[in-house]
């Protein structure tokens, strides 16, 4: 089930499914240590008699306030004759969840409504050893485990404090949970509970019709009780409504710091492109690391999570919001990175949020030989994505400190994995993390790290380290026409093997991860090889169906509902043709040819305007992760790349120039 709706601070991030029901609960870092384990905490009413949890008989639109990180949430039930309008966030400066209520009776007499709050923590990503307990001494409750506290309050009726509750116990036998106590409106007061517990909260409100009600809830996070103590009774002192305004201005501060003029762009498109950014940084640790997707439906699928950093998806989200002009975010990202590379200058598969080596399927030993588990694109990416960073920003007091632990480190190694006979990379897992070779794209994206090291050594003064650098750039591009460009079928390939009798085994396979050709520098995207090989991506891979988009690769299985398409419709695959016709475009007409898939990406997006991982291709029900960070920060990177190419094209009149002085020029991906 696609999470909707995130929230975030960059150390608290809360988030929310379709139903509206919240169900990750991520501190103090995104991503690592979700203390929901993807349950969710239920929200329930009680009016007339008749209880309904959140559900199946409610309908619910699922939104944003515009240019904010704030929830827009309408919940209606016809049948109890009550309307409420549901307000979430994150408090951008502290680490408070808080949620605003405002209920409408559409009943002609007054009434009571009950409202409930359930909270199904599992502390540490388990049930073990959890305690519920209510504080009387601030009318509040508190779940705790060792190191991490996390206190619920209310305002309501005008004044703080819990006067319903219950704790108890859950999942066993007998013991479904305490929400259930809720179901006949009344809650025991059972003050303390440990083991495997959870806890229920209860407003009682009087509300007459037409005259609406608010009311407050909310969850300080710490790491002991004096943390939360003072959180809550800052949000006393402040009021939580002022502490609502304050979030909202910040937000809309925030999304807009470069007022890009967006009468260049459809409307739609405009809008998506804010709210990505918005949405992308609530997937952002504010360590510096950047989370792929926190998504926990996804352990159902394969005991594991997408909450790592994979540098590849981190470096080409910092491209995009260094296009974007969000340098201080990618600055904590390149300074995380520098600090995790391997002391031999390269990247493993993927990392936690706090910078530890995460989980993997690619082994060291392979047919009884030791290997390097890597994919040599994430480490050719980070330093290619540095450069695009510092030639925006020409932040040289910045890049000093990184040029030998990171650049420079990160060039050798890929300077000396590589086969010295025929000076492609030596092989590697591709980018799809499935098969190991030499591939097509990893070896556009070394191209791209090297010249990118060879642009640092040079400013640095290695004038002839960055001869070598050069030449191993262009040793490698030659390498790709020689072995990687299939004469007959006029395009590349996605990669070869070699035997061991030095026989070259060659996967034709049309893969949509060809883009790298042009993306990172080794070839111009008016190159006919280029045009050839990404006219045939587009006719291979196109979903001849309902919703269209573009797949990964020739008969993917990923998810796939049948073969009667070659895989299902990817948001980065199908946003990387439209990348591919904007840097090929010579005038304004090609260039437009990108507007349609950009449009595309909105028509499919989320109410909400969540990208997910891939779509159904006959249902457009979002599939595997939601949101999926790669998919938002491509968005954002193609609309940049539009726009940069529009300047470019149009810049020649002193009309045009004045047309769109309000918009920041940036740097061009080559």
């Amino acid at each position: 089930m696609p999470r909707n709706l995130p929230i975030s601070n960059g150390n608290l991030l809360v988030a929310f499914d379709n139903n509206y029901l919240l169900r990750e609960f991520y501190f103090p870092h995104v991503g690592e240590e979700n203390h929901t384990k993807g349950d969710p905490f239920r929200f329930g009413v009680w009016v007339d008699g008749e209880f309904s949890w959140l559900g199946k008989n409610w309908e619910i639109s699922c939104d944003y306030l515009d240019d904010t990180l704030v929830t827009n949430v309408v919940l209606f039930n016809k049948k109890l004759a009550l309307r409420i309008l549901a307000n979430d966030i994150v408090v951008c400066d502290e680490n408070i969840y808080l949620k605003q209520l405002t209920i409408e009776n559409l009943a002609e007499t007054p009434r009571e409504v009950r409202l409930f709050f359930a909270q199904d923590f599992h502390i540490l990503g388990s049930r073990i050893g959890d305690t519920a307990v209510f504080r009387p001494e601030i009318k509040s409750l508190l779940h705790y485990k060792k190191d991490r506290y996390f206190l619920v309050n209310i305002y309501a009726n005008k004044k703080f404090g819990i006067d319903f509750f219950a704790t108890g116990n859950k999942e066993q036998p007998m013991q479904e949970g305490t929400w259930r106590d809720a179901e006949d409106g009344i809650l025991s007061g059972n003050p303390i509970a440990q083991g495997s517990v959870d806890s229920v909260i209860s407003v009682h409100l009087t509300i007459n019709p037409k005259q609406p009600e608010t009311c407050y809830y909310w969850i300080c996070a710490g790491k002991n009780w004096d943390e939360v103590l003072a959180l809550n009774s800052m949000l006393q002192k402040k009021r939580p409504a002022v502490i609502f305004k304050q979030t909202i201005d910040y937000w809309k501060l925030w999304v807009d710091k470069e007022q890009l003029n967006f009468s260049l762009l459809p409307e739609k498109l405009a809008k998506l492109y804010q709210r990505s950014l918005l949405i992308l940084r609530t997937q952002i640790d504010n360590s510096g690391s950047i989370i792929a997707a926190n998504d926990s439906d996804a352990i159902y699928f394969n005991r594991d999570t997408y909450s790592y950093m994979w540098p590849r998806d981190g470096a080409l989200t910092a491209y995009a919001l260094d296009l974007a002009g969000f340098a201080e975010i990618t600055c904590r990202f390149f300074n995380f990175c520098s600090k995790i590379i391997e002391k031999d200058g390269y990247f493993l598969h993927k990392y936690t949020p706090s910078g530890m080596l995460a989980s993997s399927w690619h082994p060291w030993e392979k047919d009884g030989v030791m290997q390097l588990p890597i994919q040599e694109d994430e480490t050719a990416l980070v330093i290619w994505a540095l450069w695009q960073h510092f030639n925006l920003y020409k932040d040289i007091e910045f890049i000093k400190p990184l040029y030998r632990s990171l650049i420079k480190n990160a060039a050798d190694f890929m300077m000396n994995y590589r086969d010295a006979k025929t000076h492609l990379p030596m092989p590697s897992y591709d980018i799809w993390e499935e098969r190991q070779g030499v591939f097509t794209y990893t070896a556009a994206a070394v191209v791209g790290g090297l010249v990118a090291a060879a642009n640092f050594a040079k400013i640095f003064g290695d004038i002839e380290l960055a001869k070598e650098y050069e030449k191993g750039a262009n040793d490698l591009r030659e390498a790709m026409v020689k072995y990687l460009y299939l004469e007959v079928e006029q395009r590349f390939c996605r990669g070869i093997n070699f035997n061991p009798d030095g026989v070259i085994k060659v996967d034709a396979t049309v893969d949509s991860s060809l883009f790298g050709l042009f993306a990172f520098g080794a070839f111009p995207a008016n190159d006919q090889k280029v045009k050839n090989t990404m006219q045939q991506v587009y006719a291979k891979l196109w979903c001849h169906t309902p919703v269209g988009g573009l797949a990964r690769y020739e008969d993917d299985v990923y998810y796939r509902k049948n073969n009667d398409i070659p895989g299902n419709p990817w948001f980065v695959t199908t946003l990387w043709y439209a990348e591919y016709l904007i840097h090929a475009a010579n005038t304004r007409e090609e260039l437009d040819l990108a507007l349609p898939i950009l449009e595309w990406v909105c028509e499919h997006a989320l109410t909400s305007g969540v990208l997910a991982e891939q779509v159904d291709p006959y249902t457009n029900e979002p599939l595997s992760i939601s949101p999926l960070s790669w998919s938002h920060a491509t968005y954002i990177a193609a609309i940049q790349e539009y726009l940069n190419k529009l300047l470019s094209l149009e810049k020649c009149t002193t009309c045009n120039q004045a047309k769109y002085s309000k918009y920041r020029k940036v740097s061009t991906l080559l």
